[in-house]
């Protein structure tokens, strides 16, 4: 408002009126068809992973119209959905003076929709005003070579934020044709006027009713003004396929009724075995035109299914099936590759037979046939079965599980399972996987557990051939090896005669039997399939008497032999190849059939050997030594334990001492089956004692070792000291940890100068791994001293000398005695609050008292106090006398309470206390102290004059010190003045008052010849940490011995050449001399340095040059 007056004006924001209000209709192809259906109506229809319809039935996206169809052959279309669109999105300005034109293509589309609109659209008038404004725009089609115009838009109103609004163009001229978006209102040139347009995107619309058979589709409509500018996103939680399961199946109870006869019925189900056969038999997205229903097992795939439908532990005290498979199939990939991926979810493996495709599963299942010795193909090195093991970094005791978590938004979720007694053998060795089709997280642990179970338990291949007649088995089946060699007993061979009467049966080889246990014997029954009976009697070693004979078994069949010691080896057949010689070689890897109830059911077993030779013995763990005293030697007691217990092992002990030439002498042996081992009768010494386990074999396994010495022990490294208040702790340090170790402590007030009088000059405290020293005579600021030496059974070391200060800090001592004072009665009673009843009140109280304590001490105390309150609060003003006993022992009390104490010498009228003491600080006049110890010192004046820091940092405005100073390192920015001074170090300074000269003679240089040339150098660094300037002078001397040659000299430095011709011949004058001088200014820290000497003519010539070179910095001490 001016000089002359008028009045103000505040800005007026007209309401933005302008609001984009789009449809998003999208349809989306979800699968192949027939499905399901969805999960649970609405809420299984997700839009920005918000479900439709909560579970209580409430909406939570409203304007939603959702439409599917299963994916039948004669499905309807969708209702509301009877046009396609597909949407080319632009995003670009449109401007004034520059249309913006796209060109159509497409034969088949029946319209075309545009969507355009404003960044915003707002005016502001010169009072501030901001209010509602207008833009036109055009929309042009070419329709035969012409630019026609379809459409006139105005948009008018006010808007801060993007608005955009929608047409739709009908009847459109023959493809290909041109659109263009044109501005006709002029483009804005001030910020007062925001009106940018902007064509978003347009969509090309075909009209057409589309059914989509044999696709599952999904229709959605929603207002995009309830997301803002997000990108909505759909997500649907649907059942899958109805795919052929067989017709005696209950998928929702996953039971089997009856027998199957092969036939099947349409049904959801999510059984892998059932998914993977959908896959390979589908003549549409499958592999079934590639692949018929005839060629695939699905017998195997039946008793898979079974298996995979069978419940356990879900890990959360319930349970849930065997494996499920619930997939989405969305990229296209190799058939091999989908095929091992559905395999992987089921524990089995893809087998072609010969006759059609079958798979393997890896599950407990009966032998089909037992190898011996006697039905395989003897090699020529003798050796039939022949074993390889997986290596360490194969066998896996970590894995992390990827598996797809419902409950984290179906995204990814990783299981850890690890195996923790692997892990603390072996180290941890991690490996990744994907758990293919998985979202349960119990079913995630389990194909974690089984990987692991897996490479952990079956690590051994066995490779060996048989002939036509042994070729009793398929891939994928269980069969079972009696190697004798690897067993080191008899465990197969051949029937010789069959008594069927006596039930007796003749063996090729002799067997013994076991002192306990039942021991079974396999045969072979007329189908072929092993039969296990129980052994009665053996008689004469082959002569052996079963329960009973099967019916088939005949001479010269296969028997292989059970006992109860020895586990059965088991293999399944991975691989059968014929050889050139019409043999066939099986491989086989090892299969241990109590893997299930590990991984499944959380089972644990101790595998039995399946050799009587044993495993390798256990290595030695934990293995720590003992010494004790006893009568004048020594005595020491070793334990140890392994990590797993081993039948029949005993343990092997050696123990060595060290000989003064440095050798080890064998002092005891033993063997023992217990975990521990006394050693009597030792004498000090350096020992070496070494375990290691024996199995009943003989097999010896790893050695543990341990040192030990029967010896007095090291002194104390050092002595670490920690003050406290009124305390000081002690704790000895030894240079290597000794556990049988413990130190004697003993104290004194002054330092004893003669160690060996120790004993008889210090206090002594006690024995222990550490002390408190703690007493009122302890006081800070003075120096105690500990006097400490190591002990144990053998003897005590030498005396280590400590020294030590209590704590130094004031105001933690000021919070110690708070302590002291209130726990003492008198601090009690000083203290105490006397209840007055009225405001503004006093009492004055005198107390005294005299007891006798619970230990029968005497205490007594003495004072007086005066108590006020005024407007509510408490004053107190006394003093006391005391004598108690404390935790301390006796002690003698003064003290005061009252806001302010204060000393005052009367004489001559003086009202001036000396000292006073108000709040937390002492004001005195004068003070004379012998000792003062505080960690800040200042001096008054603002700023001080002087201050001393608890760093150590002392800070003085001028100090005069005549004594001596020593100081490890500093600066100084002024000037120092001193009449003399030695340094033992390194000098270096910018400038020098005064000269400084450095010079080197260089190596001589001598020639005699006609024509030749030689020279000398020599390199100068300058140990400055910068650039100093000097100068470098080179005086060469010449000298000319004979002959009548020309000599020439040249000096080099850093590149700065001077030649010069010296001394001229004269007939008949002897040796003749000259001086060549060159000089030269530099800052270079390197300078090199070069003289040469040439002489040229027609007789010989001698001649000679010794160089001095000099190096001076100036003082800069010239005038002109």
């Amino acid at each position: 408002m001016g000089k002359g007056g008028g009045k103000g004006h505040t800005p007026r924001e007209a309401p933005d009126n302008l609001k984009s209000t789009q449809l998003l209709s999208v349809i989306d192809a979800i699968s192949e068809g027939p499905i399901e259906g969805p999960v649970n109506g609405l809420q299984s229809v997700l839009v920005n992973q918000t479900p439709v319809v909560d579970r209580d039935g409430n909406t939570n996206i409203h304007g939603v119209k959702v439409v599917y169809r299963v994916g039948e052959q004669e499905q309807t279309p969708l209702e509301g959905f009877e046009s396609s669109g597909a949407e080319t999105v632009l995003g670009v300005q449109v401007k004034y003076d520059n249309p913006v034109t796209r060109t159509i293509t497409a034969a088949n589309i029946d319209r075309l929709r545009f969507t355009f609109g404003v960044q915003s659209l707002v005016e502001a008038n010169s009072k501030g005003d901001r209010n509602p404004t207008s833009v036109r725009l055009q929309i042009h089609l070419e329709r035969y070579g012409q630019w026609v115009v379809e459409k006139e838009i105005t948009i008018t109103g006010k808007t801060t934020t993007q608005y955009l609004a929608s047409v739709i163009v009908d009847n459109l001229p023959p493809r290909p044709f041109g659109i263009r978006m044109v501005r006709v209102t002029a483009d804005s040139t001030t910020d007062q006027l925001q009106n940018n347009t902007v064509w978003s995107s347009y969509t090309e619309i075909i009209d057409v009713r589309q059914r989509y058979p044999n696709t599952a589709v999904i229709g959605l409509q929603v207002e995009s003004e309830q997301f803002g500018s997000q990108q909505v996103t759909r997500n649907y939680h649907f059942f899958g396929r109805i795919i052929h399961v067989p017709s005696n199946y209950d998928p929702v109870a996953r039971t089997y009724s009856g027998i199957w006869d092969g036939t099947f019925k349409p049904a959801y189900s999510n059984n892998p075995a059932w998914c993977l056969w959908d896959v390979l038999t589908h003549p549409r997205y499958g592999m079934g035109q590639r692949i018929g229903a005839a060629d695939v097992d699905r017998w195997a795939l039946y008793a898979i299914g079974q298996y995979c439908d069978q419940m356990v532990p879900d890990g959360f005290g319930g349970t849930e099936p065997r494996m499920t498979f619930n997939a989405y199939l969305a990229q296209q990939r190799k058939a091999w590759d989908v095929l091992t991926d559905f395999c992987s979810a089921m524990r089995c493996m893809p087998v072609w037979n010969g006759q059609m495709m079958t798979f393997v599963q890896d599950r407990p299942s009966d032998t089909v046939w037992t190898y011996t010795r006697s039905n395989v193909v003897m090699p020529d090195e003798g050796t039939p079965f022949r074993y390889s093991f997986s290596a360490r970094k194969d066998r896996h005791n970590a894995v992390e599980v990827n598996w797809i978590d419902p409950d984290n938004g179906w995204q990814t979720s990783t299981e850890l399972v690890e195996d923790t007694v692997a892990i603390s053998h072996y180290g941890r060795n991690l490996v990744k996987m994907d758990a293919f089709g998985c979202t349960s997280r119990g079913q995630a642990h389990r194909a974690g557990l089984w990987l692991i179970k897996t490479e952990l338990l079956e690590t051994q291949t066995v490779d060996f051939s048989v002939g036509a007649e042994g070729l009793r088995h398929v891939p994928g089946d269980v069969i079972e090896v009696c190697d004798e060699d690897y067993a080191g007993i008899s465990l197969g061979g051949r029937i010789l005669s069959v008594d069927r009467a006596r039930r007796i049966l003749t063996l090729d080889r002799e067997i013994t039997l076991p002192s306990s246990g039942t021991t079974l014997i396999s045969l072979m029954d007329g189908e072929g399939l092993p039969v296990s009976v129980d052994v009665q009697s053996v008689t004469d070693g082959v002569q052996v008497q079963v329960s009973r004979i099967p019916d088939g078994v005949a001479e010269y069949s296969v028997w292989g032999l059970k006992l109860p010691s020895l586990r059965q080896r088991l293999f399944r057949c991975v691989a059968v190849r014929e050889n050139d010689d019409g043999t066939y070689a099986i491989t086989a890897v090892q299969h241990v059939p109590e893997k299930e109830s590990i991984v499944d059911n959380g089972a644990s077993f101790d595998p039995q050997p399946g050799t009587i030779h044993g495993t390798v013995p256990p290595a030695i763990q934990h293995l720590t030594t003992e010494i004790l005293a006893e009568e004048g030697q020594y005595q020491v007691l070793a334990r140890w334990d392994t990590p797993r217990v081993v039948k029949g092992a005993s343990f092997s002990l050696r123990l060595n001492v060290a000989a003064e030439d440095g050798s080890d002498r064998l002092v005891s042996s033993a063997g023992t089956p217990d975990t521990q081992y006394r050693f009597r009768g030792l004498t000090p010494g350096r020992y070496t004692l070494s375990v290691r386990a024996v199995n009943s074999q003989g097999q010896q396994g790893d050695p543990a070792s341990t040192q030990f010495s029967i010896s007095a022990p090291a002194a104390p490294s050092f002595i670490e000291l920690t003050p406290g208040y009124f305390q000081i702790t002690a704790t000895p340090r030894q240079a290597v940890y000794d556990p049988t170790v413990q130190y004697e402590f003993w104290f004194s007030d002054a330092q004893i100068t003669d160690i060996h009088q120790v004993e008889n000059a210090a206090r002594y405290l006690g024995t222990a791994l550490y002390w408190i020293a703690a007493s009122v005579n302890i006081r800070p600021g003075r120096d105690y001293y500990f006097y400490i030496r190591a002990v144990n059974q053998v003897g005590k070391s030498a005396f280590v000398e400590a020294t030590g200060q209590a704590s130094n800090d004031a105001a933690g001592y000021l919070d110690f005695f708070k302590g002291q004072i209130t726990e003492s009665h008198l601090g009690k009673e000083l203290l105490e609050k006397v209840e007055l009843t009225e405001d503004n009140a006093s009492k004055l109280q005198q107390f005294s008292k005299e007891w006798q304590d619970a230990n029968d001490k005497w205490n007594a105390m003495w004072g007086v106090k005066i108590e006020q309150t005024k407007d509510g609060k408490y004053y107190v003003a006394g003093l006391g006398l005391s004598m108690e006993d404390m935790p301390d022992g006796k002690i003698s009390q003064f003290l005061v309470a009252a806001d302010r104490i204060a000393y005052i010498n009367p004489a001559n009228g003086n009202e001036t206390p000396g000292f006073v003491m108000q709040g937390d600080q002492i004001i005195m006049n004068e003070a004379f102290l012998k000792y003062l110890s505080a960690p800040t010192i200042t001096s008054g004046g603002n700023p001080p004059a002087f201050s001393l820091t608890p760093d150590g940092k002392l800070t003085a405005k001028n100090a005069d010190i005549s004594g001596h100073i020593n100081a490890v390192s500093g600066s100084f920015t002024g000037e120092i003045n001193a009449t003399s001074g030695k340094f033992s170090g390194v000098i270096e300074a910018r400038e020098f008052v005064g000269d400084i000269c450095g010079s080197k003679v260089m190596q001589g240089v001598s020639i005699r010849a006609t024509n030749d040339e030689r020279s000398t150098s020599t390199r100068y660094t300058d140990s400055a940490t910068y650039q100093i300037g000097k100068t470098i002078t080179v005086m060469a001397n010449c000298e000319r011995n004979g002959g009548s040659g020309a000599i020439t000299v040249t000096i080099n430095i850093n590149g700065q050449v001077k030649t010069a011709e010296v001394i001229p011949y004269t007939a008949g004058l002897p040796a003749m001399y000259q001086t060549v001088v060159f000089s030269v200014y530099t800052t270079s820290p390197v300078v090199d340095i070069s003289v040469s000497l040439r002489v040229r003519g027609q007789y010989t010539t001698s001649a000679s040059v010794w160089p001095l070179v000099m190096v001076s910095r100036s003082g800069n001490n010239f005038t002109n």
